[in-house]
């Protein structure tokens, strides 16, 4: 069975290159890069070997590829389509093999190879004398086996909810985690190079290097200085863990083969009925009057239920206040950065009728003046004022609390709301002349293919328009900055929100003629995907 899976394993990465050529050419540029970087690793570890703080370094990185490896089947369940045992549910297999089979055909792919490349670095770096050459030996493929296990264990165990519409949710906020990693790993080499160097790694490393498979290679470290009980320690753990991993993994594959699946049963005899508060009730009162009122609503579920909405929203929110509050943590941030907030959210103004689909016909019918089309626009800016105006306001706010910059915040909160202002007119005019569709059926892909064009005239034209239209106020905040004259930098707070409204409201005056001029043109433009 294992030589049939590996097989299995190498017809699906020929068959999926041979889908087309943009697929093939992706895969080759990231298989190239990924062995580029497992050399580089290799020769960096080799390089480190007889180093004073090796062990703390090689230890941590094999701590955070094993996080890796558990984290990206979350992210990335399409990846490999051997990641969903319940197509095999049919077939006459028994646990026991289909496991050991499954995870032979794992080690097939650029992850294991990159993985592989860290053990043996880890290990020459580490390794001195007879005794860590054999502990060398068994704690490479511990090391690799462990990582391969843990993925498995864990897509197996989340595959109904990597399979479900919350699974594809989920996987389009990997662009989160990204960017959220590398701000983490930012703010820890500016810690690291304030507080003496890697001598700060030793204590979390001492705690790490008991936690398998960082232990496999902690033991190669203690076998070198003749620690052979905490050598044999490591090993034992790192095995022990392989050995649970299989165990679990072998449990969750007995379950997808043998229960039923939650989402083929019959739904409850007494369905439970909701009402929605946003259409009655005291909320619904909240809501604008006619078309404006629903509009607003409609915007604000697609953030709720809507995979790629949802997935931009979050990653704005959270970069948006990463990376003044990152800034600020290190000392070296300012309360304008604040800024960066309204203008991750303004970017949501772009293209505002390429998440509407091919079901902007609805819409479309709806529009038959530019009055009708400038109301559209207006009820698609004001849900996005909903979030964003307290939320620019609270991550100034917090900005200012954490750099005890209290003063300057009127003026902050005045220029970000003329960024908002420029963002939100521009993006109306760009929605308008630059429409294009968003891919649904893919969780990386937020362009159809062909429009990658469109998507950069919207967002660079955009961004450098409103740029240009913020500057008077950016020249006015510097101008008083260098005359000394900053009792009078709270007049931008009212400034700036008339410039925004101005901003905002000539945006979608130029907008709404030319929406309702290109109804044809956009839907074509916003169906391709």
């Amino acid at each position: 069975m294992i030589a049939v899976f590996v097989r299995l394993k190498l017809s699906l990465l020929r068959n999926g290159l041979r889908q087309s050529a943009g697929r093939a050419a992706a895969y080759i540029t990231s298989v190239v890069l990924t062995v580029l970087c497992a050399v580089g690793l290799l020769f960096g570890l080799v390089l480190l070997r007889g180093a004073e703080r090796a062990d703390s370094v090689v230890v941590l990185l094999t701590a955070v590829l094993a996080l890796g490896w558990a984290v990206m089947p979350l992210f990335f369940p399409s990846g490999d389509e051997t990641l969903d045992p319940t197509r095999l549910v049919m077939l006459p297999l028994r646990p026991g093999p289909l496991v050991r089979a499954l995870l032979v055909s794992s080690l097939v792919g650029i992850g294991p190879l990159f993985t592989l490349c860290l053990g043996i670095g880890a290990a020459v770096a580490l390794a001195r004398g007879a005794a860590a050459v054999v502990v060398a030996v068994l704690a490479v493929p511990l090391v690799l086996l462990v990582c391969v296990a843990l993925a498995r264990a864990v897509a197996a165990a989340n595959i109904r909810l990597l399979t479900s519409r919350k699974g594809r949710d989920l996987a389009v906020l990997s662009g989160l985690v990204i960017a959220v990693g590398i701000q983490v790993v930012n703010f820890g080499v500016q810690r690291l190079s304030r507080t003496g160097g890697l001598s700060a790694l030793d204590p979390v490393a001492d705690v790490v290097r008991w936690i398998p498979p960082a232990s496999a290679v902690g033991a190669v470290d203690a076998a070198g200085e003749g620690a052979y009980g905490e050598a044999a320690a490591g090993l034992l753990l790192s095995a022990a863990a392989l050995g649970g991993l299989l165990y679990g993994w072998r449990r969750s594959l007995v379950k997808l083969m043998t229960a039923p699946d939650g989402s083929t049963l019959a739904a409850a005899s007494r369905p439970s009925r909701r009402e929605t508060a946003a259409s009655s009730g005291p909320a619904g009162r909240l809501w604008p009057q006619g078309r404006a009122g629903t509009v607003m609503q409609r915007s604000l579920r697609y953030v709720l239920r809507d995979p790629k909405t949802k997935a931009a929203w979050v990653t704005s929110l959270a970069v948006g206040l990463i990376v003044p509050l990152f800034n600020a943590l290190q000392g070296t941030g300012s309360v304008y950065f604040a800024c960066f907030a309204a203008g991750m959210l303004g970017i949501l103004m772009y293209n505002q009728f390429g998440q509407d689909t091919s079901a902007f016909w609805m819409v479309a019918m709806t529009i038959s003046a530019p009055r009708d089309a400038y109301e559209e626009l207006r009820a698609r800016a004001g849900a996005l004022l909903v979030i964003t105006l307290p939320y620019v306001v609270l991550v100034s706010a917090a900005t200012a609390a954490l750099l005890g910059d209290w003063e300057a915040l009127p003026d902050a909160l005045g220029l970000s709301f003329a960024v908002l202002g420029a963002m939100l007119g521009t993006g109306a005019v760009a929605s308008a002349y630059f429409p294009y569709s968003i891919p649904q059926d893919s969780g990386y892909k937020n362009v159809a293919p062909g429009q990658a064009g469109l998507a950069w005239m919207s967002l660079g034209g955009g961004l450098l328009s409103a740029a240009v239209l913020s500057s008077p106020l950016i020249a006015l905040t510097v101008a008083l900055h260098l005359a000394g004259a900053t009792y009078w930098l709270w007049l931008l707070l009212p400034l700036g929100t008339l410039w925004g409204a101005l901003l905002t409201w000539a945006g979608l005056r130029i907008a709404a003629p030319r929406t309702a001029a290109r109804l044809p043109e956009i839907l074509s433009a916003v169906s391709k995907g």
